[in-house]
């Protein structure tokens, strides 16, 4: 019979040994997941805020949200599901109350993680006690066993090349998203449609990003937003090339998982009508985050990627991760040095195209 999900850690005299062990296996590359709550508050929302800054992403998400409620559990839900993450350890889980407890349990139910409860004390609170109820669980008062089967392995390694502790750095010039902000409307397709793959007529094909440009690319959005619809919004326009609005068309069916291809809808063909693209292994993640994200708040009708009213939001997210598209000369700027100009293609292409002389147009082909 397998052991249940949830295990109860009894620290009887409260000892350091349990705390710097736990904290010590804490290693996302290896799916585990160490969270000391923040003390002082008791607040579900809080807990949700820590649980983010444990996934290393910031607390807060950006945008509006429908009634004010920020939808921070979803947002942890989102990521844990679609991060491979296998085990999560709470410490002082003596000072949880009964609905911080639930709120973790109902996120162990929903991503089938193995959750760790350590209670520093010789038996369980009340709250605690109340909440476990609800779930099969086990309790250990040993800690080599605490240590083998449920902290993990302590792992030392040095820092991400592109991490906080390396030198600042550096923007990414990404002509990928040159048409992030193009002035074409798409819109979403009303009845069911199965786009064949793409077929690029237009335009070119975005260059596939090497190996090591899409490591840091993906360890900078992850470190830059917690918002699963911003982060795959940026990341989807990195291997389609497509405008905000053209992500906009996006729905959680149009994300084929077993495929890896995601679907974007043109009817009105304003540039290669409704085509499915392949995904790359490291825009999947944000991909699936986005789709538990939208079907925990909004449902399968919604928008998975970011809404075009989200675009001030989405452009933050871009710059605060250093990613940008092909910037203008110096000669050519029109806004001051240092800040990143979105629209320069667009108002290159459009120059060109009024320089063009009347008799050389042709009407364009629907």
């Amino acid at each position: 019979m397998p052991s249940p999900a949830v295990t109860v850690v009894i620290d009887r005299h409260d000892d350091v040994i349990h705390v710097h062990t736990a904290l010590a296996a804490h290693h996302l590359p290896s799916g585990r997941i160490t969270l000391h709550p923040g003390p002082g508050t008791t607040s579900e929302t809080g807990l949700a805020h820590d649980l983010l800054a444990a996934l290393g992403k910031p607390p807060l998400l950006p945008g509006r949200f429908p009634g004010g409620r920020q939808p921070a559990w979803e947002a942890v839900t989102a990521w844990m599901a679609a991060l491979p993450i296998t085990r999560l350890t709470v410490l002082r889980a003596h000072r949880l109350t009964a609905r911080r407890t639930m709120r973790l349990l109902q996120l162990q139910a929903l991503t089938g993680i193995h959750l760790t409860l350590v209670c520093h004390r010789p038996l369980l609170p009340a709250a605690l006690h109340q909440a476990l109820q609800t779930v099969d669980y086990s309790v250990t008062a040993d800690f080599d066993a605490a240590r083998r089967h449920y902290y993990g392995t302590p792992v030392t390694e040095p820092p991400p090349v592109d991490g906080p502790a390396g030198p600042a750095r550096r923007w990414l010039t990404l002509p990928a998203l040159d048409r992030l902000v193009s002035y074409d409307s798409p819109r979403p397709c009303a009845d069911l449609c199965t786009p064949p793959p793409i077929v690029w007529r237009h335009r070119p094909p975005p260059v596939p990003l090497t190996a090591p440009a899409a490591q840091r690319v993906a360890h900078r959005l992850h470190a830059a937003t917690a918002h699963p619809r911003l982060a795959a919004a940026i990341a989807a326009a990195l291997f389609t090339g497509a405008s905000l609005q053209q992500l906009a068309t996006a729905r959680p069916r149009d994300y084929d998982t077993a495929a890896a291809t995601l679907a974007l809808h043109d009817r009105a063909r304003y540039t290669d009508g409704c085509a499915a693209y392949p995904v790359p292994p490291r825009a999947g993640v944000f991909l699936r985050a986005a789709a538990c994200f939208t079907r925990l708040i909004s449902g399968e009708d919604q928008g998975l990627l970011a809404a075009p009213c989200d675009r001030a939001y989405l452009l933050r997210v871009a710059e605060t991760a250093k990613l940008r598209p092909s910037q203008p000369p110096a000669a050519r700027r029109k806004g001051p040095v240092g800040r990143v100009e979105w629209d320069w293609r667009e108002r290159q292409e459009a120059e060109q195209y009024e320089a063009i002389p009347v008799s050389r147009v042709r009407p364009l082909r629907r």
